[in-house]
């Protein structure tokens, strides 16, 4: 089981700029700037300072005058991130089906039961929370650090373009299927049928993506 950090108020601070940037909120181009910043976030400078930090280590920020601007995740960039994915999430997997509980299968049942459910009721925002637990629950239950803090934060980085695929009712369903086979895989303890199944979802994601 991997272990996960204690979450600072800086943590709080950067995951929720991450995810204004990534969804779209803040605009490629737009100019962040710390005092505005902390006043609507309600903090003092010191967590927001060391978040914009780290979004400029992400690269999803850069200096420009007298405060940041957004970089975001450019179109040409995907093709880069879906090819690591392409080459990393099969052997994430692999080593999952090779390693998973009873515990964790019934985790990522859940996750997937959600996601399901939320599909019937065309709640794109829940079925795309879903969609992340269940990429992440894989990427842990790899028992590989290195996988998790590869993967997720690429997963991250095209949610602006995974928002489109959910609210595609056509992509949304296959999705679901395909994970549902992911699934399967991995209860059948089979590394090389988990790993062909989501590399096949990760190469139709990359399709559909590519297509918007």
């Amino acid at each position: 089981m991997l272990e996960h950090k204690t979450h600072t108020l800086a943590d709080q601070v950067f995951e929720r700029l991450e995810e204004d940037i990534l969804s779209g909120k803040f605009s490629r181009g737009e100019i962040l700037i710390e005092t505005e910043l902390c006043e609507k976030l309600g903090v003092s400078r010191t967590p927001v300072r060391e978040a914009l930090r780290r979004l400029q280590q992400e690269h999803l920020v850069e200096e420009h005058g007298k405060g940041l601007k957004v970089l975001g995740i450019a179109t040409e960039d995907l093709e880069d991130i879906m090819e690591i994915r392409l080459r990393l999430e099969g052997l994430a997997a692999a080593r999952a089906a090779e390693r998973i509980t009873d515990e964790e299968l019934n985790e990522l049942s859940e996750t997937l039961d959600l996601q399901e459910f939320y599909l019937t009721k065309q709640q794109a925002n829940h079925i795309k929370g879903m969609d992340s637990k269940f990429h992440e629950l894989i990427y842990k239950f790899s028992g590989s650090l290195v996988i998790y803090d590869t993967l997720l934060p690429l997963h991250k980085k095209v949610q602006r373009y995974r928002q489109k695929s959910v609210e595609s009712s056509n992509r949304a369903v296959l999705s679901v299927e395909e994970h549902r086979k992911i699934y399967n895989a991995l209860a059948a303890r089979d590394p090389k049928a988990a790993e062909e199944a989501i590399l096949n979802h990760t190469k139709n994601a990359k399709k559909h993506i590519g297509g918007e």
